[in-house]
């Protein structure tokens, strides 16, 4: 069986999810016999290459450039995999959606605690924000959710090892934990 090349990539997050991934430990051995690793924290790749079977993605969607890399990152993977409750319902950076950008930007840098220079940043070197947070289903295409808060790595693992196998990757209830 042909081995499946993987990228993983993250948004607006915690990086937890990549985390988790990592915690597969040893295991990572046997995934290896049927993944070839693209894109990711093992390989500290920057850019993904230009066909790749399987990517993960996780973290909401709060600026253009986010817009812009989940483009870029669905154009190049076959499969694309949204990971943990950031890339599928936007996470606990959606919880800014219930103010206005202008309420969020006053109340970090102009109304916070310890602010010595209140100013809200104005460079054009910062990605625009983008007035909510977006779960990734609403900018492109997903083929397969891995619920989580993070996904624990015993469900990465069952989720890499069957779609890898080519069979259904649905995790069963006793895998689902939202820590």
């Amino acid at each position: 069986m042909k081995k499946l090349r993987m990228a993983t990539c993250s948004l607006a997050g915690c990086f937890g999810c990549h985390m988790s991934l990592l915690d597969v430990d040893e295991r990572l051995l046997t995934l290896l016999e049927r993944v070839d690793l693209d894109r990711t924290p093992l390989t500290d790749l920057k850019q993904v290459g230009p066909e790749v079977d399987l990517g993960l993605i996780e973290g909401g969607v709060c600026n253009a450039e986010n817009v812009h890399v989940l483009r870029e990152f669905r154009a190049r993977c076959r499969i694309l995999v949204a990971v943990g409750e950031c890339a599928i319902s936007g996470g606990v950076p959606a919880l800014r959606n219930h103010f206005t950008l202008r309420e969020c930007l006053e109340t970090t840098y102009l109304d916070g605690v310890g602010v010595d220079n209140p100013q809200i940043p104005n460079d054009p070197e910062l990605p625009l924000l983008l007035s909510k947070v977006h779960p990734i289903h609403e900018v492109v295409k997903i083929d397969h959710y891995l619920p989580g808060c993070p996904p624990s790595a015993d469900a990465f693992f069952h989720f890499l090892s069957r779609l890898a196998a080519g069979q259904d990757p649905t995790l069963p209830a006793a895998l689902l934990r939202y820590d």
